[in-house]
């Protein structure tokens, strides 16, 4: 990234590193060779909800890598190299839970595990050979705002948990869990809460999977007296993970993006090209009218992008990404209901990017909050 002093404050080109390019030259080979739409229904439809054969050859490629640190293997990547990697795959709407098993839980477990639970999981977590999510949401929280009822209770050396979690994207056929739970205070107290690792399979341990709205795989876990011993568990509580969050939320800004770009992209593809009444769609001004608008909330939006950009690693970080968040959960759902709207009936239907981006978009629009709280968040109204 470039910036300089201009006549009138400052001008900001996002020139790409070396590493960075090659990042997202491998990315939009990844989705080139690997991707198309009758692909992606395929790879949502197989029991993980993504392709295992995929994430095998992303951990080859190095872009399960790439977010980690170089100690442990990564690139180490700022949020500009990340920002980059999820527009390209975006654009490609790839399936795989990148954001969910390496941004967030895979960065949070390195972040937190002590030396020896690290050295024993994390470098098969780099390179692909076992994937971690992050058991977090449960059924009283709304909107993303803080609510963990489950229990972390003392057992001798180690703990009990004792709770559910209803809402674990990502967490079919995973190997283990990061589960938060508290041993003191009430449920939206920000104190008393604690990380755990709860490798799949443990005794107690009760998963159920069910479909997205987007066809992903989430799951529901239940704890009932499940033994984590000293070393599972983890340091820190709820800065870490608002800590890790925040490039979590940057990619997801950057993933809905690359979504939009494709699907408006395809939209006017097909505006060009479809007739009624002996004109091309395209050449109508109601629908030029239209579309400029939403070529602006895209413009919008990559300002908004950019504006994180440029404070990574300062303190409005946090803020701008927010304020991105907001602008683009919103934006992003009402570009995918227009370009819907252009194609008719078959807009809704996964034949088409158009369809499947929208229900990914309606996903990301919500989850892990909603534009309102996002909103509030930019404010400083919300924690």
């Amino acid at each position: 990234m470039v910036i300089r002093k201009a006549k009138r404050g400052w001008l900001v080109n996002i020139d790409l590193s070396e590493d960075e390019e090659l990042l997202k030259a491998l990315a939009e080979r990844f989705v080139s060779e690997t991707y198309d739409m009758d692909s992606r229904r395929a790879f949502l439809a197989e029991q993980n909800g993504f392709s295992a054969t995929n994430w095998k050859l992303l951990g080859e490629l190095g872009l399960i890598a790439a977010p980690f640190s170089a100690e442990a293997g990564g690139m180490d990547l700022n949020a500009t190299g990340i920002a980059t990697l999820f527009e390209a795959l975006g654009r490609g709407m790839v399936v795989e839970p990148l954001i969910e098993s390496v941004l967030l839980a895979g960065r949070l477990f390195a972040a937190t595990a002590a030396p020896s639970l690290r050295g024993a999981w994390l470098p098969d977590v780099v390179d692909g050979a076992r994937r971690l999510v992050f058991a977090h949401a449960e059924a009283k929280g709304r909107a993303g705002r803080l609510w963990v009822e489950t229990r972390a209770q003392a057992d001798g050396a180690g703990l009990r948990l004792t709770g559910a979690k209803a809402y674990v994207p990502a967490g079919s056929g995973a190997d283990g869990y990061i589960v938060s739970a508290r041993t003191t205070g009430a449920p939206d107290d920000a104190t008393g809460l604690g990380l755990y690792f709860v490798p799949a399979g443990s005794p107690g341990l009760l998963v159920t999977p069910w479909r997205w709205a987007d066809g992903g795989v989430a799951v529901s876990l239940t704890l009932s007296d499940v033994v984590v011993s000293p070393d599972h568990c983890l340091t820190g509580g709820t800065t870490e993970i608002a800590a890790v969050s925040q490039l979590a939320n940057l990619a997801r800004c950057a993933e809905a993006l690359g979504i939009m770009e494709r699907i408006f992209a395809d939209t006017q593809d097909y505006l060009r090209t479809r007739e009624q009444f002996g004109a091309r769609l395209a050449s109508f001004q109601a629908i030029q009218h239209r579309m400029v608008a939403q070529y602006a909330a895209i413009e919008q939006a990559q300002a908004l992008l950019n504006q994180a950009l440029v404070h990574d690693g300062m303190e409005p970080f946090a803020r701008a990404v927010q304020g991105a968040r907001a602008f683009i959960s919103s934006a992003s759902v009402v570009l995918g209901h227009e370009m819907i709207q252009f194609h008719g009936g078959m807009g809704v239907t996964d034949e088409l990017a158009i369809g499947q981006g929208h229900k990914r978009l309606l996903v990301l629009s919500r989850w892990p909050d909603d534009p309102e709280v996002a909103l509030d968040r930019f404010a400083g109204i919300e924690a």
